[in-house]
């Protein structure tokens, strides 16, 4: 065993090492949480700053499609009028061409009353019809109001799914429509400012910082600074579906990289700023070996002074006392200690002379007390820092130990508790620490607990669980059969059932004993008893393992089968059922009578309820009985 400087060199290594490693731990978590947050608060900006672009973006958009519509309705008013002035102009269609060419519009169509188009530059539309698609049936209200002029948003047209916007207006005569088609390029440039290949390239890229959008619906990636990424699923590139949802930083692997990422919800997307972790973190390495040297030097001058403080004012004034200690283990109980270097010490040399008072003191109380009493009882004390143990007479007497042994158990608390424990190897189920040691006998050994004190008191109970037993086999059974009574049979049946956790076949059997009456009255009471104990002796050789049987009351019985397969199970009802008859039985004075009895069984599968089952099985008793007593008649009545 170390030395207590030893210990402590090591215990202050452990504690200086410890320290130092829990402050550079600490300082490295701040540090690596403040990089997270620089990155969330640049991420913060970065998103701040895409919407301050999408909402610019939308501004211009809108005043454009503003002006689109106007322009789109402002030359629909205009080719109508020209069609209105040249009435031939409608069906040539190189006029209709150089018209839409003077006006900067890109198609013309005319429409009848019905909604079909009839004429115009595309001939490819002629044919198409308020009900040819979603886009032409827009203005199809137009046909009930000749004085409705429509202009229509941008979106995809019915013949070729190209991008257009159209307006339409009946000519002054109401006699045609005019729809003017124009692409939306303007439009369609403003509006590619909005997706995210534009604003990507409008943010101030760092080769360590990647960007990436995924969609909240089908949390594919739909826009990226690694165009190569595109498409993917966000799985595919080591992202986790959940943390996407919130709006902290997370650490995670992206294409084998791992990276402190971003996210935050910009209209249908998750927008994602990831930084890998050798650019956020790139500073602190460095800095945390600088915080090292400086705390080692520190830590080392502490650890040397304090080191040197304790072994001059503790070890060895602790080396002092323990030399004192070792001469009052050892029985000399007269030495005082008296150390005064320090108050700890002063206080520690008062309590342990205090101690030495008060276990001379505690002899002499336990000695008087234990003599005063009869009860056969022993009493014993040990304390873990002493050798000897100290016990009254009475304990070698119930522990039946010899001359030898009872000098080597003072000697050694050691010893002592082994030998108790060898007492305590049979535990009494259901008994609170009572123990079977042999020969019939039971010891009752308790133990209290205190700190390093251990007080036992050890009583021989032998005669107080003999009687017990015996009141307890008396309630449980039938002083006639000695089989179980109803509170026996309820009592075991219920702990073989809390016992059991796998579902079994089980059986209820009631038996009545028919012949008990005739027997009684014509034999007398004597002989009915002996009837009734022949019929348990049977049923108890019947009954076999696995079985509970019970003298209910009267000339009642149960059996009780558990434990069994279906098939075995019916082959024991079977096998008591031909017990019936044929069963002969010798009552006193040599009379020998027919043994009879009725029968009735319930069998049951997995969850028993036992009660339910007796009442099958009785009702099932009493139908036997019934229909023996009716056989019997018929058989009497033919003999007759």
């Amino acid at each position: 065993m170390r030395t207590l400087k030893k210990s402590i060199w090591s215990y202050m290594y452990k504690v200086t090492f410890a320290l130092v490693s829990v402050i550079l731990i600490s300082i490295m978590a701040l540090n690596i949480a403040n990089e997270q947050s620089r990155a969330q608060g640049s991420a913060d900006k970065i998103f701040e700053q895409m919407n301050k672009m999408l909402e610019e973006n939308q501004k211009e958009l809108t005043r454009l499609r503003q002006e689109y519509a106007a322009k789109c309705l402002h030359n629909t008013e205009a080719i109508a009028y020209i069609l209105e002035k040249n009435t031939g102009v409608g069906n040539d269609l190189y006029e209709l061409c150089k018209i839409a060419e003077f006006m900067e519009v890109d198609e013309i169509h005319i429409i009848d009353a019905a909604g079909e188009i009839i004429s115009g530059t595309h001939p490819q539309y002629y044919g198409y019809s308020f009900d040819s698609g979603k886009q032409m049936n827009y203005f199809k209200p137009m046909l009930k109001d000749k004085s409705m002029k429509m202009v229509q948003d941008i979106e995809p047209n019915t013949a070729e799914h190209k991008l257009m916007q159209y307006s339409a207006m009946w000519n002054s005569t109401g006699e045609f429509i005019v729809e003017v088609g124009i692409e939306p390029v303007n439009v369609s440039k403003v509006t590619e400012k909005n997706e995210l290949p534009y604003i990507f390239s409008q943010l101030c890229v760092n080769p360590d910082t990647s960007y990436f959008a995924v969609n909240a619906e089908t949390e594919k990636i739909v826009g990226a600074t690694d165009t190569e990424l595109v498409g993917m699923d966000i799985k595919e590139i080591g992202l986790n579906t959940e943390k996407i949802h919130s709006t902290k930083g997370f650490s995670g692997m992206i294409n084998g990289k791992r990276s402190y990422i971003v996210f935050k919800k910009v209209a249908d997307n998750y927008i994602g700023v990831a930084v890998t972790s050798k650019a956020l973190y790139e500073r602190i390495p460095l800095n945390m070996l600088y915080l090292a040297v400086c705390l080692m030097l520190i830590a080392l001058a502490l650890f040397k002074a304090v080191t040197r403080y304790l072994d001059r004012e503790v070890v060895q004034k602790i080396g002092e006392v323990n030399g004192k200690l070792h001469k009052i283990t050892m029985g000399d109980l007269n030495i005082k200690i008296d150390v005064h270097s320090s108050r700890e010490f002063f206080e520690l040399s008062r309590y342990i002379n205090e101690m030495l008072q008060s276990l001379l003191a505690n002899d002499r109380k336990m000695s008087y007390v234990l003599g005063k009493t009869d009860m056969h009882i022993g009493v014993y004390e040990y304390n873990r820092q002493m050798k000897r143990v100290r016990f009254t007479g009475d304990v070698l007497q119930i522990l039946k130990t010899g001359t030898e042994a009872a000098w080597k158990l003072p000697s050694d608390w050691e010893d002592f508790k082994k030998y108790i424990r060898t007492m305590q190897k049979e535990p009494v189920a259901g008994e609170n620490e009572i123990f079977a040691v042999g020969n019939g006998k039971y010891l009752k050994i308790e133990e209290i607990q205190e700190g390093e004190e251990i007080f036992g008191v050890i009583t021989d109970v032998t005669e107080e669980i003999r009687k017990r037993r015996e009141i307890e086999y008396q309630r449980d059974h039938d002083q006639l059969t000695g089989l179980f009574n109803r509170t026996g049979r309820d009592t075991r049946l219920s702990k073989i059932l809390e016992e059991c956790r796998e579902p079994y076949y089980c059986a209820a059997v009631m038996v009545d004993a028919d012949g008990l009456k005739m027997v009684n009255d014509t034999y007398g009471h004597e002989n009915g008893d002996e009837y009734l104990k022949r019929i348990a002796e049977m049923l108890k050789q019947e009954a076999g393992e696995n079985s509970i049987l019970c003298r209910q009351g009267g000339d009642e019985f149960t059996l009780f089968y558990y434990k069994y397969g279906k098939e075995a199970l019916v082959q024991k009802i079977e096998a008591l059922k031909a017990l019936q008859s044929g069963q002969k039985v010798r009552l006193r004075d040599g009379l020998t009578v027919d043994l009879r009895f009725s029968m009735g069984s319930s069998m049951a599968y997995g969850a028993v309820d036992y009660d339910k089952m007796y009442r099958e099985a009785d009702e099932k008793m009493y139908e036997d009985k019934r229909m023996r007593k009716k056989l019997a008649e018929e058989t009497n009545t033919i003999e007759s």
